[in-house]
């Protein structure tokens, strides 16, 4: 992977919420190619956060 493929894009990968927190996409997190358990709320792996 080239330094260029590593660079994020607002709109593709991320976006910024009301809140100011940076949003991964579920673009995002299929070219990462992994589930980082976190909760995220674009998780394309199924994964829920236990509360």
């Amino acid at each position: 992977m080239s330094s260029n493929d590593k660079k994020l894009t607002e709109g593709r990968d991320y976006y910024i919420d009301d809140r100011g927190y940076f949003v991964f996409t579920e673009e995002y997190h299929k070219k990462r190619g992994w589930c980082c358990k976190s909760g995220c709320k674009h998780c394309p792996y199924g994964y829920e956060k236990k509360q």
